[in-house]
């Protein structure tokens, strides 16, 4: 199937997601409450909600993006190039703006998104916030009543499991195997809450989540067995 899938309908992505509120104590006593149910399973009897509560990013009932960045190939006279652009700020208004890219540019039935645990995560996670937010999904993001081949979607962590769904394989590692530069050389997923809350430094987690995008964008070369991108070929629109 990826084969038949043209590298330009595809649009790349990654999200990078804190918890809503920086601090625990700035939560309502009802939701402290939910989130010491919601989070019972993952943090144990051991772990107090407000010790665990630094994780709650991941969750978009209490967490929410801070950046999405997306990728697109382009077709030159000669070659190719990938091009780069990353939405940031006020949530809301950032996730306006990404739905206006999906409803104008990438709204096509041949259209697909593509991310790494994207159909867990970035997916997921995108559609929540915008319900949060009163905004209608874009088609791409709407799966009520689709069928699973009709999901636009391609995830990356999904076609190296080869159907072994007991299988996680995290994207630096995925990187590492296929020969493909790691896109880890600043900060890590668990430093991202930090660094927007602590440091105040936006610009460096675009960096980071755009880096992502290059190397998911590498990663589906890699299985369409085409060239690599060149650093000359990508295109960052700041």
């Amino acid at each position: 199937m990826l084969d038949k899938i043209d590298l330009k309908k595809i649009l790349f992505l990654d999200i990078e997601t804190v918890p809503e509120k920086e601090h625990f104590d700035e939560l309502s006593s009802y939701r402290k409450e939910l989130w010491a149910q919601k989070s019972a399973y993952q943090r144990g009897a051991e772990e107090s909600p407000e010790a665990f509560y630094g994780r709650s990013g991941i969750w978009a009932e209490f967490g929410k993006i801070i950046c999405i960045s997306v990728g697109y190939f382009v077709a030159q006279t000669e070659g190719r190039n990938f091009r780069i652009k990353t939405f940031f700020g006020d949530e809301k208004q950032l996730l306006i703006e990404f739905k206006e890219l999906l409803d104008k540019h990438f709204n096509l039935r041949t259209h697909v998104l593509c991310a790494h645990n994207g159909k867990e995560f970035d997916f997921p996670y995108i559609a929540r916030r915008m319900i949060i937010h009163s905004i209608d999904l874009p088609k791409s993001l709407n799966l009520f009543g689709k069928k699973p081949w009709e999901v636009p979607h391609i995830d990356t962590m999904h076609l190296w499991r080869f159907g072994d769904f007991k299988h996680y394989t995290s994207l630096k590692l995925l990187s590492e195997v296929l020969g493909i530069p790691s896109p880890k050389d600043d900060i890590d997923g668990s430093e991202v809450t930090r660094v927007y809350y602590v440091e105040k430094n936006i610009d460096r987690i675009v960096t980071y989540c755009e880096k992502d995008v290059v190397t998911i964008a590498q990663v589906v070369l890699r299985f369409k067995n085409e060239s690599l991108l060149e650093s000359e070929e990508i295109i960052w629109l700041r």
